[in-house]
């Protein structure tokens, strides 16, 4: 079973519904019983792992560092001066 976050656009609550992976498109009425509802995009990202497992994180609570190296698709690493 996989859990998917709606929004309800009528009340604005936003709630989770588990159900199987098959169905994460049917639509979800919100808690209040309002079917106007939409599901919203899970956003995580993999910032390390430790004994071969991967730790995932919510994007909006990973920390933001300044490169040391420059910038850009590489890093810098790539360019000469």
């Amino acid at each position: 079973m996989a859990r998917y976050d709606f929004r309800c656009r009528e009340c604005e609550t936003t709630f989770e519904v588990e159900r199987p992976m098959a169905m994460a498109s049917d639509p979800a009425p919100c808690p209040d019983g309002h079917t106007n509802t939409v599901k919203l995009m899970a956003a995580f990202a993999s910032v390390g792992a430790i004994g071969g497992d991967t730790l995932k994180m919510s994007s909006a609570s990973m920390p933001v560092r300044p490169s040391a190296t420059g910038g850009g698709c590489c890093g810098g690493g790539c360019h000469t001066r």
